[in-house]
């Protein structure tokens, strides 16, 4: 084994700092360009958000306009794409959907190449119109119903709801997911962003970062992570079943999703904003149950392994609850999150350096190769 006194190792480059960014911060709470992640949930729109996280800053009313209205002339796809969305494999993964649609997508957009400023913002803006109807022409080709046409006059998470379901969507659903949707947009530098940030230091172009991002979210330690949380609460079944569960999934070492997170040690500002509207569509809904369950686990998860709930433990119950099916979950993360994907490749892109880091050698010491003829 070969190392040196200079060599400085953390697994999972925990606490390593890995570059400087702009566009949001965790420390001292979530911020996104300077703006606490709280005031933004409670005053803002998710396209806000989006605007602010590509552009800088909020929007002014004209600004937002105009920028809803190129998300809205966005929110087409190829025929080619739709036909290839409705001939994939049956039980195709809805992520893996999604990564082929944005790939595809990078085809027939007409600036992929260009890696300017300008054109890494305006294909931002077309992946933010895009996304969410690949995402619903998937799910809908995939029980066999017809397309729905996107609606000019609605926001995006309204629009959304419209597109995978073809009824009105309830103004209630609409408000919880757009506050999720701020919630998941921008997160510093977490795996999937890291990613896209490696990804792009070599001049590759927006939408390769993009298919890379959705690949490492995919993962149940990252995006994943909120499909499972529904999984946790349905096996559990009831309140009483809790603490017997619990304990046993303790012995067995099992991982509860929806808890800790590497940087926030003290609990995730996230969770507790998103537990308000999950709480409130529980009762809209009459399924307290879950959010009874929900929260002793978060009293014996704390008690017994410090650890706090982060984003997905609210975000998969309130999901459900506005009878979202559970494999759309993470896709509809990829919808909000591609917009500080975009703000990071942009910003890596504006001041590169390639990321190429050291490993730490623990392999055997130099020797000689023995000629094939004398091994034996």
């Amino acid at each position: 084994m070969s190392s040196t006194t200079s060599e400085i190792y953390s697994p999972g480059l925990e606490g390593v700092i890995a570059g400087e960014t702009a566009i949001s911060t965790v420390t001292g709470g979530l911020r996104y360009r300077g703006y606490p992640i709280g005031e933004l949930a409670e005053k803002t729109t998710f396209e806000e958000v989006a605007y602010l996280l590509l552009h800088g800053e909020l929007p002014r009313r004209a600004e937002l306009e105009a920028f809803q209205q190129r998300i809205v002339g966005s929110r087409t796809l190829p025929p080619v794409l739709i036909t290839l969305l409705r001939s994939l494999p049956p039980g195709t993964p809805a992520m893996d959907a999604l990564r082929t649609a944005i790939s595809v997508l990078a085809h027939y957009d007409p600036e992929t190449q260009d890696n300017s400023h300008a054109a890494n913002v305006r294909k931002a803006e077309r992946l933010l119109g895009q996304i969410p109807v690949a995402i619903a022409e998937h799910f809908r080709a995939a029980r066999g119903l017809p397309s729905v046409a996107s609606r000019p006059n609605l926001s995006h998470a309204a629009n959304f709801l419209w597109m995978l379901r073809g009824t009105e969507p309830d103004p209630v659903h609409v408000r919880a997911l757009d506050v999720s949707l701020i919630l998941y947009a921008e997160h510093e530098f977490n795996a999937s962003t890291f990613t896209a940030r490696v990804i792009v230091s070599t001049l590759a172009d927006l939408h390769s970062a993009i298919v890379g991002a959705t690949g490492a979210l995919k993962g149940p330690l990252h995006g994943g992570a909120n499909e499972k949380v529904m999984d946790v609460l349905l096996e559990i079944d009831s309140p009483q079943n809790v603490r017997p569960w619990l304990q046993k999934a303790f012995a067995n070492k099992v991982r509860i999703m929806g808890f800790g997170h590497r940087v926030y040690k003290t609990g995730d500002v996230r969770a507790k904003i998103l537990k308000q509207y999950a709480r409130q569509l529980a009762e809209a809904t009459r399924q307290t149950h879950f959010e009874s369950m929900a929260e002793e686990i978060e009293q014996i998860m704390e008690q017994e392994k410090n650890l706090m709930p982060n984003l997905d433990w609210p975000a998969g119950r309130l999901y459900h609850y506005m009878g979202l099916e559970i494999p759309l979950y993470t896709p509809i993360f990829v919808m909000s999150r591609v917009a500080g994907w975009s703000a990071h490749v942009i910003e890596q892109l504006d001041n590169n350096r390639l990321i190429r880091p050291r490993a730490r050698y623990i392999g055997p010491e130099l020797r000689s190769v023995v000629p094939l003829e004398q091994r034996g």
